[in-house]
């Protein structure tokens, strides 16, 4: 009923960035909060941003003032922007949204992930 599909991910050097995309598509009535979360090998997930459907965003202490949460609304897209990244940014990014979806006329709420996209921060 519902995708999110990730993109943007890659190999950078320390201290560069890259740019995450996410873009929901399928039976969408609106989207409530979209979030990114990361996983680093051996690690458990983690929350790393969040962004309600108002533009309220909410960060993770290990990186604030480097990432920046945005959305864009009429796109069903949720960006990620990770600039002065460091090895220990190198995780599997995925998105997360909380969606109303129209079920034959009903409404209902889903929670749904992306597939991830793998951050690699390597000299």
């Amino acid at each position: 009923q519902v995708q999110l599909v990730e993109s943007g991910g890659g190999l950078v050097q320390p201290g560069g960035s890259l740019r995450l995309s996410c873009a929901a598509s399928g039976s969408i009535v609106s989207i409530l909060a979209m979030d990114w979360y990361r996983q680093a090998p051996g690690k458990e997930r983690e929350l790393v941003a969040t962004i309600t459907s108002g533009g309220t965003t909410n960060y993770a202490d290990s990186v604030k003032g480097r990432f920046t949460i945005s959305r864009d609304n009429a796109e069903n897209t949720v960006y990620l922007q990770m600039n002065s990244l460091k090895p220990e940014d190198t995780a599997v990014y995925y998105c997360n949204a909380g969606v109303i979806t129209d079920d034959k006329g009903r409404y209902r709420y889903l929670e749904v992930w992306g597939q991830g996209t793998l951050v690699t921060v390597s000299s």
